[in-house]
């Protein structure tokens, strides 16, 4: 009976991360569009990122969702934590693409670099500890 608890606890946790990492980008696809820009009516760009960042968001979450939970918080913590680094990878490579504000191009340059690092970490960490995971989740 515990167990239903513990999936829902780690998606809300996880939910929350995503969400944490994630305020600032769509906060900024949701500024309007630049100064530079010819006209405000007839530049889409601020309202193509942020369905960009919607939907990477979404499909981030889904991933998150769908991974089976061992029961085991150190495997489940790194599953869920590699999926949510992708996803700011994802997100930082779009903000490079579509981006002009130099502090956030830099802040994205930054988190690519950070978690790319952080996922060979959790990579390593699950190569190394999947098959025991595995294991104690099917006798829970």
């Amino acid at each position: 009976m515990k167990k239903p608890f513990l999936i829902q606890k780690h998606s809300v946790a996880a939910a929350l991360l995503v969400a944490a990492v994630a305020a600032p980008f769509a906060l900024h696809a949701q500024s309007g569009p630049s100064s530079g820009s010819k006209t405000a009516g007839m530049d889409h760009s601020a309202s193509d990122a942020k369905m960009n960042m919607q939907s990477m968001m979404k499909e981030n979450n889904e991933k998150m969702a769908a991974v089976p939970m061992t029961g085991n918080a150190d495997v489940d913590f790194a599953q869920m934590m590699r999926i949510h680094h992708q996803g700011a990878i994802d997100m930082a490579k779009s903000l490079l693409r579509d981006g002009k504000d130099p502090q956030m191009l830099k802040m994205a340059k930054d988190i690519i670099s950070a978690q790319k690092k952080e996922i060979a970490v959790l990579d390593a960490f699950l190569a190394r500890n999947s098959k025991a995971a595995s294991g104690s989740a099917k006798t829970r």
